[in-house]
């Protein structure tokens, strides 16, 4: 999982603009931010700003020659964050073995179910890598009792949407669709997922299409960073090292008898966990989905053991030689933490404060200040083991050093004191407000208790994160920083035209630097 950070925030209305050199005419413009920065004060000498409760006639008279002009600040005097609980959920064991979670969402009458089985690309056989992705597409691509068009052709005479998707650590389908044909729908998920027939020509279909997609990814700079950079991070051994849906030289050797080995060790629906969300009134959910999925099938458990070990050499800096490229794609980061970190709520609040969102301190100083980039954005990727923490920013060419230069810093700055109250404030307020809005739809709710699951994390998780957040300090922000942010490990790679910065990069003897053509799919790692 990007959204928009930020929510306009307009500051005040000028009411008394003067300055040092006399009055200013009354068509004369005033320097403010109309961008919504409420600092005002801050950043133009000579700004005084008042609350609507602080405003006296004097505050807001007329032209002076002898102090500062005022602002007055119109807006609300902020509230406590309205009470909000995440919806309620219920848990049971059924029968067959299914674990099924169903939210009650009255007044929401598309339903959405959710199938997650435990297991997904990061158990994969390295040199299998892309097969996991390929199974899950290949799901819904004809059963053994209709073929493409027809299990199309079914659903939407349904109105509903069947999908199937692999992520690092599940393999998961569902389904989308009004109240009134749920039995029906969730009986087409069931063949999806349990007689999936892999006809050889979907199969072929499919690789050649994730070929072409590895092919074109090449030609964006933007997915030619995540890539070197994971590699550049991660151990060769590390699944994290690889693209999600497998690499060049492991995609074109999936075969149908890979697919077909991957959905008999992965897919048990009757040991999986079956989450539903939305209008369940009337429903007799339980005895739906016990008909649709029968009884227990004969699988082996699946190890969900495997590496996070990162690249055993010295931290680098990994240049993508792109001749004429205007811009520069830039990755810094290292290793960050899994999704059970028992500080989470404190890294969040973090992360918020130094790239999470439009007001960072990242994006203050190199989108607003400097004018290097139209956005930088930071992010701790939680998984079930430790996923990547990284800074992700695309630059003018010319200014590729000095943007690198001054995010190094931030990332040291960021560990060395504790944060302003009104940076914290703002975060905490932020990431309270915002989290009920998360939740609108079914399908929200049956995700966010998707995550639960696969992460193995407490059912009470959600309820918590509000006054968990609200909760945090700057004692804390600042502990995290120090113990999960570490300038001295990152990893940097940039994609662009090398010859218009490297001799600037290894004067600025940030670390060795090497350099690497972008050469055809051929010469890629795998």
């Amino acid at each position: 999982m990007t959204d928009p950070r930020h929510v306009d925030d307009p500051l005040a209305d000028v009411v008394d603009p003067v300055d040092e050199s006399g009055p200013r005419s009354m068509g004369e413009p005033v320097a403010i931010d109309e961008g919504g920065d409420p600092l005002l004060s801050d950043e133009v000498p000579g700004v005084a700003v008042i609350s609507q409760t602080q405003a006296t006639p004097s505050d807001v008279a007329t032209y002076r020659s002898d102090g500062p002009f005022s602002v007055l600040d119109r807006r609300p005097s902020p509230s406590e964050p309205r009470p909000y609980r995440f919806p309620q959920f219920e848990r049971r064991s059924l029968a067959n073995g299914l674990t099924l979670i169903t939210a009650d969402l009255p007044g929401r009458p598309l339903l959405n179910a959710q199938l997650i089985m435990a297991g997904g690309v990061a158990v994969e056989p390295p040199g299998s890598a892309g097969v996991t992705v390929m199974t899950a597409r290949a799901m819904s691509e004809g059963t053994t009792k209709r073929d493409a068009v027809e299990l199309v052709e079914a659903a939407e005479r349904l109105g509903a949407e069947i999908d199937a998707e692999a992520g690092w650590e599940s393999l998961a389908a569902g389904v989308i669709v009004p109240r009134s044909r749920f039995a029906a729908a969730l009986e087409l998920l069931a063949e999806v997922v349990l007689s999936p027939s892999f006809p050889e020509q979907e199969v072929d279909r499919l690789r050649e299409e994730r070929l072409n997609d590895l092919l074109q990814a090449r030609a964006e700079p933007r997915r030619r960073a995540e890539r070197v950079f994971a590699e550049t991070v991660y151990a060769a051994a590390a699944p994290y090292s690889r693209p999600l849906g497998g690499t060049e030289r492991t995609v074109a050797a999936i075969t149908r008898q890979e697919v077909a080995a991957v959905h008999a060790r992965l897919v048990d629906p009757t040991s999986a966990t079956l989450i539903v969300a939305g209008d369940l009134r009337g429903l007799h959910i339980d005895g739906l989905v016990s008909s649709a999925f029968g009884d227990r099938r004969a699988v082996q458990p699946v190890d969900l053991a495997y590496t996070d070990d990162v690249n055993t050499r010295a931290a680098a800096i990994v240049v993508v030689d792109r001749p004429g490229s205007a811009q520069s794609e830039v990755r810094i980061g290292h290793r960050g933490v899994a999704r059970a970190v028992p500080e989470f709520h404190a890294i969040a609040v973090l992360n918020t404060i130094f790239g999470g969102q439009f007001g960072s301190r990242l994006n203050q100083l190199l989108r607003e200040d400097r004018g290097y980039t139209y956005g930088v954005h930071s992010a701790f990727d939680m998984r079930r083991n430790r996923g990547p923490f990284v800074v992700r920013m695309a630059v003018q060419t010319e200014v590729t050093v000095a943007a690198l230069i001054d995010a190094l810093a931030e990332l040291r700055r960021i560990g060395q004191a504790p944060v302003e109250e009104r940076e914290l404030q703002h975060a905490r307020d932020y990431l309270v407000g915002v989290f009920p809005l998360r939740f609108e739809a079914a399908p929200q709710v049956a995700t966010a208790i998707a995550g639960l699951v696969v992460h193995d994390l407490p059912d009470d998780e959600l309820d918590r994160y509000r006054p968990a957040v609200a909760a945090v300090t700057a004692d804390a922000v600042l502990a995290a920083a120090q113990g999960h942010i570490r300038p001295a490990e990152v990893s940097v790679v940039i994609v662009g035209d090398a010859g218009r910065f490297e001799a600037d990069l290894r004067a600025a003897d940030l670390g060795e630097v090497s350099v690497m053509a972008d050469g055809p799919p051929s010469d890629v790692g795998t």
